[in-house]
């Protein structure tokens, strides 16, 4: 009997022991935390245009990223800084939005965006940055800050010296882009608080129009995006506001030079993993390890799903998933197309935020072992 015992004993320790592993497994997701910190002054008009087109580019880096075979999760935070509008006791510092995978969201704030007049504190934001939001302890996340502005970056009572050995101190690289010539960013310090926090120093011109290389794939891979809308399946008190903000964005960029390629992004972005939806779409929610359709409320569900039975409103969802899948795909190969059609016209230009940052993000990322297809 206490034999008996003994072994269902180890039995049970090693189910738990298997169970523990298993959940440590499925929580180490890869991850990437990305924070923005723009200036919003007034001579920064060009650097939130070129943000507001580019954000996609540079979040659609990562659809290529593996970490052991698994692609990242992508979250990203904003900030503003510089503008006279804010507070002064807030150092004109505002964060608008946490690290978050809610990209519609990131978009929207992106183009509400206004410059004003004001007092650019880059230590003080970087400070914020650090100690304010969620960053992850793993060591084999890639946490990184790209801070933009153009005024002198010692500026402010917190010292940028030390914000930035914070960052790094956490294993967050810090990364400046400095909005104007290359000599007046290292004498004004953008190049050292770079050095600090292990980043790189960049230059790009903020007037700059973003040039995106037209590809006779462009066109259907952008009204392939708008059918994808068509799969969402709104739901709960999240749902309207989120299918709003989804067509508000398409829209939003759509008005956007049709030369910066900002459609073709977005659209590809849609098509990936990173854009994901689970707090307002029954799709996205669906692949949710907790969900159950079955618990919710007929009145959090869309008018057409009100009158299904629990089976018809699974497969109500799963035919939305499959036509969804089936649109990811097909855009997923145009854009393979694209990408060497590009390759092949491909001609040097200036820099600007989008190719900055992703030359920054390639390399960098690669000491997490990310690797780029």
């Amino acid at each position: 009997m206490k034999t008996k015992i003994i072994l269902l004993t180890i039995f049970a320790l090693g189910v738990q022991m298997l169970s523990g592993a298993t959940e440590k497994t499925a929580a180490r997701k890869p991850l990437v935390q990305i924070a923005i910190l723009l200036d919003t002054s007034n001579s920064m008009d060009g650097l939130i245009e070129q943000a507001k087109g580019q954000l996609w580019k540079i979040c659609n880096e990562f659809i290529k990223a593996r970490q052991n075979g698994v692609a990242p999760e992508v979250q990203v935070a904003l900030y503003e800084y510089g503008k006279s509008s804010l507070s002064q006791e807030s150092g004109w510092i505002r964060r608008i939005q946490p690290l978050t995978t809610d990209l519609d969201k990131i978009s929207e704030e992106l183009f509400a965006l206004r410059t004003n007049g004001g007092d650019e504190f880059c230590g003080w934001v970087i400070k914020q940055a650090v100690s304010e939001l969620e960053w992850s302890p793993r060591p084999d996340v890639y946490k990184v800050i790209f801070i933009a502005g153009n005024e002198p970056f010692t500026q402010g009572p917190v010292n940028y010296v030390e914000s930035c050995k914070a960052a790094i101190s956490k294993g967050i690289i810090v990364n400046t882009i400095h909005c104007g010539p290359e000599a007046e960013g290292i004498s004004t310090k953008w190049k050292d608080g770079a050095t600090i926090a292990d980043g790189k120093f960049l230059v790009i011109d903020q007037n700059r129009a973003v040039v995106s290389i037209e590809a006779p794939q462009d066109k259907e891979i952008a009204r392939l995006g708008e059918e994808l809308n068509k799969t969402y399946v709104a739901f709960g008190v999240a749902g309207k506001a989120g299918a709003e903000r989804q067509k508000g964005q398409d829209a939003n960029v759509a008005a956007l030079a049709p030369a910066s390629g900002a459609v073709v992004q977005r659209a590809v972005a849609k098509a990936s993993a990173n854009y994901q939806n689970s707090n307002w779409d029954l799709v996205d929610a669906a692949k949710e390890e907790n969900f159950d359709v079955s618990k919710l409320k007929t009145e959090e569900l869309p008018a057409e799903m009100r009158k299904l039975n629990v089976t018809e409103r699974e497969v109500f969802i799963e035919k939305n998933a499959t036509k969804r899948e089936e649109l990811q795909k097909k855009i997923q190969q145009l854009n393979a197309d694209r990408d060497k059609y590009v390759a092949q016209h491909r001609k040097k230009t200036a820099d600007t935020l989008d190719t900055a940052v992703i030359s920054a993000v390639r390399e960098q990322s690669a000491k997490r072992n990310l690797v780029f297809k």
